[in-house]
């Protein structure tokens, strides 16, 4: 049975990002692989998406990149968690705790 992919809520990327890279440093490509594999195929994060919010999390200092070559031989730009982003994703997960948290009470009550 494929698993249905469902889009993310807003503010969930750069969570996901940020846990993505808390294994080690990724290109792009192994990013958007990586929170896929994460979610257990219910999130693909496309490039509309990623390379933007990639780009603001180094402005941020969460992330920082640098250029290497990929499994393929092909020039790619990688990425690694910063102590900043370690903290931010530290931050946000608490916060998604709370949130989900809550959600759940919410539903359960009649």
């Amino acid at each position: 049975m494929k698993q249905e992919q469902t889009a993310l809520l807003q503010g969930t990327l750069d969570m996901l990002i940020l846990k993505s890279l808390l294994a080690g440093e990724l290109h792009g490509l192994g990013v958007s692989r990586r929170i896929q594999q994460l979610s257990g195929g219910t999130f693909s994060v496309k490039p509309g998406s990623l390379f933007p919010a990639l780009h603001r999390m180094e402005e941020e200092g969460w992330i920082s990149a640098f250029w290497g070559d990929s499994e393929n031989n092909r020039r790619a730009k990688y990425y690694r968690l910063t102590k900043a982003g370690r903290k931010q994703l530290e931050g946000e997960t608490q916060k998604w705790a709370r949130i989900s948290s809550a959600i759940a009470r919410a539903l359960e009550t009649s």
